[in-house]
């Protein structure tokens, strides 16, 4: 079933730091159903049989391979990443320290969704998304063109704060964040200063990056991240001075 992952998150997997460095896996969801237009896709798309068969396949790989367990789960609201943590985590078979077996918590989360990420008024920014389609509004977003967005600064670090504070402190600990094509492709974008992405670069369904941070406080940390079998590194407070002064 791991034909059907994406083969640079194979590779990433043997680029990950020494076991003892807690890791987050930022991903896209699982294989969903199709949709035809400019890649405008609904809530209610829902994951092939494939999409679920390689979420739980590739959650026992995680666990396998890197000798990691899924410390902590975050998930999009929306069910087919719900879904797709929920897969990954019992292909990990991961189960909470108690003396009743349950399975790990999914905690969902609004950032990791739009509205919640990097809209703040829907009403201003959806028509840009319907005339520029996916690939053009997050280049319009990463260029701050666009109205009713924060600051990509500022909706990044929002997302990297929240990583953060469920990252696994200690240990060989993994966390889970499973997001959507739009918000992984924009904060790939902002983190490596890139200022325009092509279709090539657009992140395929259970493509993600792997982000570790190093300090003891957010702002005072370096996040250091694989993507595509790059490795990348960044100085938070550099990162967070390129935010506009508040008035």
């Amino acid at each position: 079933m791991l034909k059907l992952l994406p083969q640079s998150m194979l590779r990433a997997v043997d680029l990950l730091p020494v076991s003892d460095t807690p890791v987050t896996l930022l991903t896209r969801h699982s294989i969903r159903e199709m949709v035809s237009g400019q890649g405008l896709a609904g809530y209610n798309l829902q994951l092939t049989p494939q999409g679920r068969d390689l979420a739980e396949s590739w959650g026992a790989y995680l666990v396998e391979q890197t000798d990691r367990n899924i410390q902590h789960c975050m998930s999009s609201p929306i069910q087919r990443c719900v879904d797709t943590a929920a897969l990954m985590i019992q292909g990990a078979d991961c189960m909470t320290a108690s003396d009743i077996a349950v399975p790990l918590a999914i905690v969902e989360q609004g950032l990791l969704v739009e509205p919640g990420s990097f809209v703040v008024d829907i009403e201003q920014a959806s028509p840009y998304f319907r005339q520029q389609g996916a690939l053009g509004f997050i280049n319009s977003f990463v260029n701050q063109r666009l109205p009713g967005m924060k600051h990509p600064v500022t909706g990044v670090m929002d997302v990297l704060e929240l990583m953060y504070n469920a990252h696994p402190r200690h240990g060989n600990g993994l966390s889970l964040a499973v997001s959507h094509d739009t918000i992984l492709a924009a904060i790939v974008a902002v983190i490596s200063g890139c200022s325009h992405i092509q279709q090539d670069d657009w992140p395929e369904m259970m493509e993600g990056a792997f982000l570790w941070f190093e300090g003891e406080r957010f702002l005072e940390s370096q996040l250091k991240w694989i993507w595509r079998g790059e490795l990348g590194q960044l100085n938070i407070q550099d990162f967070a001075n390129q935010r506009p002064a508040l008035i």
